[in-house]
């Protein structure tokens, strides 16, 4: 079956090229319906990351979120038409110890491996995972972030002390709002306090137990546990803030991206005797678990609507452009590609 793989061989330049996708072998054919932007893709479309990077990945179809219908199953475990999330991690081996999603060996696509812009993807089953039936599929199609923070919570589960009376989370962007959102679903009786720089992100935050923009903290404020929802720049003075504000033996979670290394207050993590954890992407028991929480707190899903702001149906290369152009200047939520090529 012949596909065609929208590839972006530089810096706001995309490209076809088309291959043959073998029907018959244990793999699904399924052909994407919604993808989303992810700050990941940006960096490469807008050539934000080291050139020595770009050398290396391009030319790439990127996006790893996204959902799509199945197209054809030889091993009979999905029907045609079956909507489906995609996960986007390749892994090669399993290990005891070490989850899917922190092998070296793993691919993860769009960044090691060609990513879901392409008319049909030929993909394993088990990475594959049923949607809930009447889901709003543009809310779907960024179902990958929103199992990152699952992933990162239930790590906060098996590595943070019981006592988690108010816990901090510091980002008013995507990410922030994402697991702030589970936060509160997962540990009702937790008062999850959201920390940001702009107060029009902050006001969105309805479901918080309260909001501090970060140049105006109250000094008596603490926090059992903090999650790092950042990255980039402002990464230093979050995680360091963080550092003040959390109580002893407190745990956080740095979850944000930063192209360069971040000096810390080490001293001031001796004394207090904090934990520290980075998490990363995330496997099929986390889109599992994600859905499950879809389908027992359909206040998630609403919350989660707020985000799915900026569509763009897309039937050609320079429909692709627009939508990456359009989401650079769209700010707090999430573009979604309706697939239309």
């Amino acid at each position: 079956m012949l596909n065609a793989v929208y590839r972006l061989v530089a810096p706001g330049r995309f490209e076809v090229e088309f291959n043959q996708v073998r029907i018959g072998n244990k793999n699904v054919i399924v052909r994407p319906t919604y993808l989303s932007i992810c700050n990941a893709d940006q960096r490469y479309y807008q050539g934000r990351r080291a050139s020595e990077v770009m050398r290396d990945k391009l030319p790439m179809a990127l996006i790893h979120e996204g959902i799509g219908e199945v197209v054809y199953d030889a091993g009979g475990n999905f029907r045609s038409g079956d909507e489906v999330v995609m996960i986007p991690n390749i892994p090669a081996e399993e290990d005891e110890f070490i989850a899917e999603n922190y092998l070296r060996s793993s691919r993860f696509r769009a960044s090691g491996a060609d990513g879901f812009m392409q008319d049909l993807i030929s993909i394993a089953p088990e990475r594959l995972v049923r949607l809930p039936q009447g889901m709003k599929r543009h809310v779907a199609a960024f179902t990958e972030i929103v199992s990152v923070s699952v992933h990162t919570i239930r790590r906060f589960g098996l590595f943070a002390h019981a006592r988690r009376n108010e816990v901090g989370i510091w980002g008013d962007g995507n990410l922030g709002y994402i697991t702030s959102v589970l936060m509160k679903a997962i540990f009702p009786d937790t008062k999850i306090y959201v920390f940001g720089l702009d107060r029009n992100n902050l006001s969105g935050f309805t479901f918080a137990d309260d909001t501090f923009c970060i140049t105006d903290i109250p000094k008596e404020l603490t926090v059992d546990h903090a999650f790092e929802c950042v990255g980039g720049e402002g990464a230093p003075k979050a995680i360091n803030q963080m550092i003040d504000y959390i109580r002893p033996e407190g745990t956080i979670s740095i979850m944000g991206v930063s192209e360069n290394p971040v000096p810390i207050d080490t001293r001031m993590i001796l004394e207090k005797g904090l934990r520290l954890f980075g998490s990363s992407r995330s496997g099929r028991e986390d889109f599992e678990k994600t859905m499950e929480i879809y389908n027992k707190n359909p206040e998630v899903l609403e919350y989660l609507s707020n985000l799915a702001g900026n569509r763009v149906a897309v039937h050609s290369i320079p429909d692709m452009n627009r939508a990456f152009e359009s989401d650079v200047h769209f700010g707090f939520g999430k573009t979604v590609m309706e697939w239309r090529v």
